[in-house]
């Protein structure tokens, strides 16, 4: 007996040295793989840091938008963090026959709550079942390696309470004992095999316990469970940029060649350690308007064909297997890049980033809603990997979308998106002669100053619909005392829309432009009905000069007004409304209240939510540049969120934002009810019933 315990202890050691082994190589190998990438510069404080950490990782504030997933993963987060003690008592028995952890009086206590928490993670693993393969859950995949995480989770789990079951019959003490449950239980009822088959089983069970967990250990990194490393890693390291924000490029550096990114190696490391953070949860695709409407796009298999490709660029690169044991995967494509030798697999491995991992289409599918990224547990960013992609193809390739090629020529032009003379922009003022909307350089002459520049945007300037917005804002802006210019003509496109569909160069000019004209005019407030401008001097143009200056949303501005007095809503408007989110305005900016404020504070009006309503609200479909392109694949997605609103029958559908209310418009036509459900902006609705005019909505650009 003697000589059989040392070679279990033996045994022991080199198989648990070489599963670490193992371990500490594939991780050390991934880490590799995304130094390949350039520098990361992170913008967290420590503090916050561990705010997101505490909130993310322990809090699973995330994860719990789902609460039944949220749930079962809380159970399994907590519990197999709770449950290696139990590991360790059992591997400590194992080495150390008729011992356990030194816990004294405590260790009943101890070995109570560990059989509770491995019930839990039974319990677990089952609903998980259920869930995937049962209820099958649209999100969630169902092949093999999906259901190899719940095999070895729950055999540690089995194996641990078979282990502690036979060491009970062994020791004479078969009988079912309040402090362990479920294993006592197991005694109980295989008493009758003898203590000698009992000491027996006890062993084999045992290493059948250790080796669930040193695969398990080892299966980690090289699966989606690598989430279990790179994800807390994701959210300490936190983003690079503000919410949103996109990285500006350098046109002045002479070195670059390339614009965009048109290499796995042109992502910075934090882009890339994403790609390993992903859980494979399918949240971000589950929540996105393009998937969801029958496009191509996925968000999580983007980033999954981003991390096959890095995996295997990677290994091809750094001649390291990303497979190991090595001997297991030999057929494996990356193992064998990595065999070949750096030069040589280098050299061989021809597959492009665009084109042959992720499609034009994909890329063009994007509507920039950032849905994907809110739903993320891990806080993966999808949207600027995309915008990377479509800068290359735009700048370096000079490939874009025929109308989307259309809308740029144009605001190159003429300063928006249609082609319409730009000397027209100030034109819009014209329908209402109930306003005073005068320009900076009318104020001049007036010899007044302004407290507020109105920008106005292209859309308020010249679609006929949205015209409508910009002049009941004035027109309550008039009415509450307010003064406030427009830049008229000298007003330029804002540049969110290049932005987005990647043309960078576009928007710089554009924005180089617009903050020499508020630096002249010395703006220090801006106000705007348009999310996608509020975004955009917000928190972009700051980066390229734009100093002290307050942006505000046309909503936030008018909830003041009313909370100051200077407006007030008299008139009843009986009708049910239900307010539809900007993505710019709520994702991007958090604004999500002022809207319902001001809602709410319209005597007669009734406000009902949507099912997807504030953050988990879906795009109307404009975002990203999508405006100006056709949508060809599946259900056009505005008509799709029209769909979720009438499902709350109600006689209006309210927007803060006029490519939304436009698409909205559309969507109602679609649906041939424009005639008993209107689509208005807040600042309409508001204006009926502050000035009592009911103003015609009808006609469209």
């Amino acid at each position: 007996m003697e000589i059989f315990h040392w070679i279990h202890v033996i045994a022991f050691l080199l198989v648990t040295a070489y599963a670490v082994y193992l371990f500490a190589k594939l991780v050390k190998t991934r880490i590799g793989f995304i130094k390949l990438g350039q520098e990361a510069k992170f913008i967290l404080t420590s503090k916050e840091r561990r705010q997101a950490v505490l909130v993310n990782v322990f809090g699973q504030k995330k994860l719990l938008k789902d609460k039944k997933s949220g749930i079962i993963h809380l159970i399994f987060f907590y519990g197999f963090l709770i449950v290696q003690l139990s590991a360790i008592d059992v591997i400590w028995k194992g080495i150390n026959p008729g011992s356990s952890l030194p816990l004294g009086p405590l260790y009943p206590f101890f070995t109570l709550s560990q059989e509770i928490v491995v019930l839990l993670i039974l319990f677990g693993v089952v609903w998980a079942f259920y869930r995937r393969y049962i209820e099958k859950i649209v999100r969630l995949k169902r092949n093999w390696k999906a259901g190899l995480v719940l095999i070895l989770l729950s055999g540690v789990m089995v194996f641990k309470l078979m282990t502690k079951g036979m060491e009970a019959v062994a020791g004479g003490s078969a009988v079912w004992s309040v402090y362990e449950p479920a294993s006592s239980a197991i005694a109980a009822g295989l008493g009758f095999v003898g203590a000698d088959v009992a000491t027996a089983l006890f062993y084999v069970f045992w290493w059948f316990h250790l080796l669930f967990l040193l695969t398990f250990l080892v299966y980690i990194p090289q699966s989606k469970h690598a989430h279990l490393i790179a994800g807390p890693a994701n959210v300490w390291v936190g983003p690079t940029h503000k919410t949103g924000k996109l990285e500006a490029i350098d046109f002045e550096d002479e070195s670059k060649e390339e614009f965009g990114k048109g290499k796995i190696e042109d992502f910075d490391q934090k882009q890339l350690l994403d790609l390993y953070a992903c859980v494979e949860c399918g949240r971000c695709t589950n929540m996105c308007p393009a998937t969801g409407s029958g496009k191509i796009l996925s968000p999580m298999d983007l980033l999954l064909k981003m991390r096959d490709h890095l995996t295997e660029k990677g290994a091809a690169v750094t001649s390291q297997s990303p497979w190991l044991p090595a001997f297991a995967f030999g057929n494996a494509t990356a193992n064998q890049l990595a065999a070949q030798g750096s030069e040589e697999a280098a050299a061989s491995y021809d597959v492009n980033l665009i084109g042959d991992v992720i499609t034009e289409d994909e890329l063009w599918a994007c509507t920039t809603c950032r849905n994907c990224e809110d739903q993320c547990p891990v806080m993966n960013e999808h949207v600027d990997k995309i915008i990377d992609m479509r800068r290359y193809l735009v700048l370096t390739e000079g490939k874009m979308d025929p109308e989307a090629q259309r809308a740029m020529t144009n605001i190159e032009r003429q300063g928006n998106p249609w082609g319409i003379n730009r000397k027209e922009r100030e034109n819009w003022r014209d329908g209402r002669d109930d306003i005073d909307a005068p320009t900076v350089k009318e104020m001049k002459k007036r010899e007044e100053t302004f407290e507020y520049l109105f920008f106005v945007g292209s859309m308020g300037s010249y679609d006929k619909r949205s015209q409508k917005i910009a002049a009941s804002f004035a027109k309550l802006m008039n009415e509450a005392g307010v003064k406030f210019a427009i830049l008229g003509n000298k007003e330029k496109n804002s540049g969110d829309t290049p932005r987005r569909i990647g043309n960078e160069f576009l928007f710089q000019e554009l924005a180089a432009a617009n903050i020499s004209e508020f630096q002249k005019n010395d703006v220090k407030k801006i106000v705007t009905i348009d999310p996608h401008a509020y975004n955009i001097f917000k928190n972009e143009y700051p980066e390229f000069g734009l100093e002290d200056v307050e942006v505000y949303h046309h909503t936030e501005l008018l909830i003041d007004l009313l909370q100051a007095g200077k407006l007030t809503p008299t008139h009843e408007l009986n009708e049910t409304i239900t307010y539809h989110d900007s993505c710019y305005l709520g994702r991007y900016n958090d604004v999500y209240d002022p809207p319902r404020e001001i809602l709410r504070a319209i005597p007669g009006l009734k406000v009902v939510e949507m099912e997807r309503n504030r953050e988990d609200g879906m795009c109307c479909g404009a975002g990203g540049g999508m405006m100006w392109m056709e949508e060809e694949a599946g259900q056009r997605v505005n008509v799709s969120r029209t769909e979720q609103a009438l499902a709350v029958d109600p006689t209006m559908i309210g927007s803060a934002c006029p490519y939304c209310l436009t698409m909205l418009s559309d969507g109602t036509k679609d649906k041939e009810v424009e005639e008993s459900v209107e689509t208005l902006d807040i600042v309409e609705i508001l204006e009926r019933s502050v000035v009592g005019v009911k103003s015609d909505v009808t006609e469209s650009a």
